[in-house]
C-alpha cells in the first residue's frame, strides 16, 4: 500500500534500527511473560458460566438463609501490587479482598449495582451485541448516580471475573487520536488509513477486532497532550519523519490509547517512545504506558510495554540546552508529593537514569511543559529537539 512520502535518509534511523534489533533480541531470550490473572481473551461461554457460578453462589447463600456477599480484590492498595521487570505492575496471587455484603448498610447498594451491571453484561454477551460505558450509565442515570460509579463496577467486575473489560462485551469512548504509516481494518470491514492526514485518526474503540494492521514505521512516539501532537502535525512532523506513527491518550491515556499501544508492540515490535512535560503528571503518565497504573493492574499483560522509552522532555535537557528560566514553573507542594511517590515506586529501581532525571527535577524544584522549547525557536521541537533525539539516541 501507499504510505506516506519518503522522510529522512536511511542512515538517519541507523540509531533506532539498532535499538530495534536490541529489543527483538531481548524478548528471543526471555520469550513473553506467561499471563497471569486477567487472560488476553475469555470466550462468550466463559464469561456466561462466570456469571451463572456467582448467581448460583447468591442462590446457595439464600437457601442456607445466609446474606450472600461478594468477594472483590482490593484494587487500590500497593500491598496488593508486585512488579516484574517483563510486565510492569500487577496483583499479586493472593492479595486481600473486601467484602461487598447484601446485609450492610454501608454496601447494600453497591451489592445491587453489581447485580444490575453483572445482569447487564449477561445479556450483552448471550446476544453477541456491544454497549458503551456511557450506555450502561444512560439505562438509568438517576440510580448510578455518576458516570465514574459505572466505571468503576465494570472494572471491580473484571477483575472479579478475571476477564479483560472488552470481553464483557462493554466498550469505552474514545479520545485517543493516531497518525502516520499505519492502515487497519475495523470489526465492521471500514478500511482506515492514518496516512497523509492533516487531521489524525480517532482510535478505534474495539481494538480487539482490528485486522489487517499494516505499518512500515520505524518508531512510535507517543505525545502525552493534544496541544503537542497537533502541532507536531501542523509542522508535518510525521511526513518529515516518515515512516512513522504518533498517538495521543490526551492526558492520561483511556483504555482504548493503551490497547492500540499494546497491540502495535506485540504486532510489529518497534521502538516506542514518549513524549511528555518534564513534570511528576507526565512522567506519572509515561509510567502508565509503561507499567501500568495501580487500579488496572489486574489486566496488566494486556495493557503495559515495558519495552518503552523516554525520549524527552528530560530535566537535564532544560539544563543542556539553556531553556530560559522565565520559562519553567516552580514545582507545587502537590508536585512534590507526587514526586517522591513515583521516586518510591518499585519499577524506578531498575531505572537508574530515570531516577537520575527525576532527582534533577527535585533538586532544581522546577518542571517545564514541553511547550518551553518554542523560546528557542517556534518549530525547535519538530525541526531540532526530535530528529536529533532520534538520530543520536537520546533516549533513556
Amino acid at each position: 500500500m501507499a504510505f506516506a512520502p519518503a522522510g529522512p535518509a536511511a542512515s538517519f534511523f541507523e540509531a533506532l534500527d539498532r535499538h530495534r534489533a536490541a529489543l527483538r533480541a531481548a524478548l528471543r531470550r526471555g520469550g513473553e511473560a506467561p499471563a497471569r490473572g486477567v487472560t488476553s481473551r475469555a470466550s462468550s461461554s466463559e464469561v456466561l458460566a462466570s456469571i451463572e457460578n456467582i448467581i448460583q453462589g447468591i442462590v446457595a447463600s439464600l437457601a442456607s438463609s445466609e446474606a450472600p456477599v461478594f468477594m472483590m480484590d482490593n484494587r487500590s492498595s500497593w500491598e496488593n501490587i508486585k512488579f516484574e521487570d517483563s510486565v510492569g505492575l500487577q496483583m499479586v496471587s493472593h492479595c486481600t479482598t473486601r467484602k461487598i455484603k447484601s446485609d450492610s448498610p454501608k454496601s447494600v447498594q453497591n451489592f445491587a449495582l453489581i447485580l444490575k451491571v453483572l445482569s447487564m453484561i449477561y445479556r450483552l454477551v448471550q446476544s453477541n451485541t456491544y454497549a458503551t460505558k456511557r450506555d450502561i450509565y444512560y439505562t438509568n442515570s438517576q440510580l448510578f448516580g455518576t458516570q465514574t460509579v459505572v466505571d468503576n463496577l465494570i472494572n471491580d467486575i473484571s477483575c472479579m471475573l478475571k476477564v479483560p473489560r472488552r470481553s464483557l462485551h462493554i466498550l469505552s469512548t474514545s479520545k485517543g487520536l493516531v497518525a502516520g504509516n499505519l492502515s487497519f481494518t475495523e470489526e465492521d470491514g471500514t478500511r482506515v488509513s492514518c496516512t497523509g492526514c492533516s487531521t489524525a485518526v480517532a482510535v478505534p474503540s474495539n481494538i480487539q477486532g482490528l485486522r489487517n494492521v499494516i505499518t512500515d514505521a520505524k518508531f512510535l512516539l507517543i505525545v502525552e497532550k493534544d496541544a503537542t501532537f497537533q502541532r507536531l502535525l501542523d509542522d508535518q512532523f510525521c511526513s518529515k519523519m516518515s515512516p512513522c506513527i504518533m498517538v495521543t491518550g490526551k492526558g492520561v491515556p483511556d483504555l482504548n490509547t493503551r490497547l492500540l499501544v499494546k497491540k502495535l508492540w506485540d504486532l510489529f515490535h518497534l521502538p516506542l517512545f514518549t513524549l511528555v512535560d518534564a513534570d511528576p503528571h507526565g512522567i506519572e503518565i509515561m509510567c502508565i504506558y509503561k507499567y501500568g497504573s495501580l487500579s488496572m493492574a489486574f489486566e496488566a499483560h494486556n495493557l503495559t510495554v515495558p519495552a518503552m522509552r523516554w525520549l524527552g522532555l528530560l530535566p537535564s535537557d532544560i539544563q543542556r540546552l539553556n531553556v530560559p528560566q522565565n520559562t519553567l514553573i516552580p514545582l507545587t507542594k502537590r508536585d512534590q508529593m507526587k514526586l517522591d511517590s513515583i521516586l518510591k515506586r518499585p519499577y524506578v529501581t531498575c531505572q537508574p537514569f530515570w531516577r537520575k532525571e527525576m532527582e534533577i527535577m527535585a533538586a532544581s524544584k522546577m518542571k517545564a511543559e514541553i511547550q518551553a522549547l518554542t523560546f528557542l525557536s517556534p518549530d525547535y521541537l519538530s525541526r531540532v529537539y526530535l530528529p536529533n533525539k532520534l538520530k543520536f539516541g537520546g533516549w533513556i
